[in-house]
């Protein structure tokens, strides 16, 4: 039924200008202007796209919207403080001093580690 589909994924943001240098300049990826009223999209490595809309009443998400599979996790949580990002700590999580969950060596899932962008929703970062 979709199998040619071109799918995206959508989500808002309350400042798209903040949106942009947060994709672009922080984590590197290409944003293109997308018309329509401010719309942008982020292109992912690997094909696809994230729409993002402007939306005055934002609210963020409060699970995990964007996951960013990685080779090494460590590496890219240490680039991701140097550009200024705060890992997100969650009760109960077991996260280690940079705020990754050890999964992988519990048996119970991958690495991972989250932080939001400038709207306040929320990414990871994850390795098998």
């Amino acid at each position: 039924m979709f199998e040619n589909s071109d799918a995206f994924s959508g989500m808002s943001s309350d400042d798209i200008e903040a949106s942009r240098r947060f994709y672009e300049g922080v984590l590197g990826l290409e944003v293109r202007d997308e018309g329509m009223g401010g719309l942008i999209s982020v292109q992912l490595p690997k094909g696809g796209a994230v729409l993002i809309y402007p939306k005055d009443d934002h609210e963020p998400a409060t699970f995990t919207i964007l996951n960013f599979p990685v080779a090494d996790i460590d590496a890219v949580v240490d680039e991701l403080v140097s550009k200024g990002v705060s890992l997100e700590r969650y009760e109960g999580m077991g996260q280690d001093d940079k705020g990754i969950v050890r999964g992988k060596a519990a048996g119970r899932g991958p690495d991972i580690a989250w932080f939001k962008d400038p709207a306040g929703n929320i990414l990871s970062v994850l390795s098998d």
